[in-house]
């Protein structure tokens, strides 16, 4: 089975599993006791902040160690907020940060706080310019991931981190995808990361808080880690956490060579292997992993479990596979096709024969998936100025299909209009217009669902 998930859950690394076992031993006892057992232990505790301060770029006083990455974010963007209280009410946050930022911005603004959303461009990155233009005499925090999550693109924190500085406001990064590559580059005032992004053990985040950075920790405290993560520390996944990110930093730089050009190999042949394909995310500007590309007339879901037949574990963001049926919001945030979405995100260590088998393997999966959903074939018959498509009830693509299988039934500028419930049609169908020439009218009021309006111009 070839693991290609990585950005999800790396493999525990082998240095990981070592200090894992060997703190079992040594790591059990309190560290906040002064008895020779809470000694060692506070010792391995001491030495794990100091290589996690060393990775980061930061002093080991502003290390927290959380209970997951998620738990780092909400404590780090709660904190932030209610220590900047007086300052005002206001948050920004990209319309493609992870959903641990965006929840923790709903529950700020149920509670009487406002949110801005920065938008990206179709490559997935924020323009530095648009947080400028969202900053506000009130604006108590804004938060920027280092790299995404679903396509890999790395946004310009050190840009951005100036514009905010220079507001007085403090940037929250969630480095969670790029810590294990190397530090975050720029002025930024909080940083939150997950171990198991990098091969260390779940169930370990970092929360890093920059001297002289406002910070109220919410809810019950105690006297462990500054007050911001009560509770007994995890001590041996903390060290192992710790060594594996020394570990893979030692490797990154060799890694991430040999990493790019696979995913160089998979960007580049995936459009020549399979007809219909939207590579998404900036092509330059990325994390040496991940790669992402969307298959029209394709169902999300079935395509991962051919593709699971066939021994491949990858991910997808296409709203057939999610049970709120709804696309991705990276890939909404973006305006790219989201239907038969594929992300592969290769883990350390992964075998270039491994990634020829996959590429051998994709063009048969996609032709299955599309054959078996009826996919278009080509149409010579023109019928109408205008055509319906009546396509309620129907989720993700079959809507596209069915426009697709239409479009040349109108002539060179009629029009089809598609009546649809899923929501993924607002964003799949202007996408498959711009894949395929044609133009996307707009959308219009019907009695059920909305009519996504396509006239024919090729």
């Amino acid at each position: 089975m070839s693991y290609f998930d990585a950005a999800s859950a790396a493999p525990l690394h082998p240095v990981a599993r070592q200090a894992l076992l060997a703190s079992l031993d040594e790591g059990w006892a309190d560290p906040a006791r002064l008895y020779r057992e809470g000694r060692k232990a506070r010792m391995l505790l001491d030495a794990a902040r100091e290589a996690v301060a060393e990775a980061v770029g930061c002093r080991a006083d502003e290390v927290v160690f959380t209970s997951s990455g998620t738990r780092a974010v909400h404590t780090g963007v709660a904190g932030a907020l209610a220590g900047r209280r007086r300052v005002g009410r206001h948050l920004i946050v990209s319309a493609v940060e992870h959903s641990s930022v965006l929840h923790s911005a709903e529950a700020f603004e149920a509670a009487g706080g406002t949110v801005s959303h920065v938008a990206v461009n179709r490559a997935g990155a924020v323009d530095p310019s648009a947080y400028a233009a969202a900053l506000r005499q009130d604006t108590a925090l804004a938060c920027l991931q280092s790299a995404n999550h679903e396509v890999g693109t790395v946004q310009p924190v050190a840009e951005v981190a100036e514009v905010c500085r220079a507001a007085g406001v403090p940037l929250l990064v969630d480095a969670a995808q790029s810590l294990g590559w190397g530090p975050v580059e720029g002025d930024w005032s909080l940083l939150a990361a997950s171990a198991h992004k990098w091969g260390g053990p779940s169930g370990v985040g970092l929360l890093v808080v920059r001297k002289g950075v406002r910070f109220a920790a919410r809810g019950p405290v105690d006297e462990r880690e500054s007050g911001r993560a009560p509770g007994f520390e995890n001590l041996p996944a903390i060290v192992a956490a710790a060594a594996s990110l020394r570990a893979v930093r030692a490797e990154a730089a060799q890694e991430a060579v040999r990493l790019r050009e696979l995913t160089e190999r998979i960007r580049a042949r995936v459009p020549e292997l399979v007809s219909d394909v939207e590579v998404v995310g900036d092509p330059e500007r990325r994390l040496p992993g991940i790669v992402t590309f969307s298959c029209l007339y394709v169902d999300g879901e079935a395509l991962l479990h051919e593709l699971d037949r066939e021994g491949f574990s990858v991910s997808s963001g296409s709203s057939c596979t999610s049970s709120t049926l709804t696309p991705s919001h990276v890939l909404k945030a973006m305006g790219v096709l989201s239907e038969g979405n594929v992300r592969v995100s290769l883990p350390s260590g992964a075998a270039a024969e491994d990634v020829e088998r996959f590429l051998a393997v994709l063009p048969g999966a996609v032709a299955g998936v599309r054959e078996k959903l009826g996919a278009p074939a080509p149409a010579t018959v023109v019928q109408a100025e205008e055509l319906v498509v009546d396509s309620l009830g129907k989720r993700c693509p079959i809507p596209v299909i069915e426009l697709a299988k239409v479009i040349e039934d109108v002539p060179v500028g009629g029009t089809v209009r598609v009546l649809s419930d899923d929501e993924a049609a607002r964003l799949d169908i202007p996408a498959w217009c711009e894949m395929r020439g044609q133009e996307y009218v707009g959308e219009e009021p019907a009695e059920r669902g909305t009519a996504y309006v396509v006239r024919r111009v090729s």
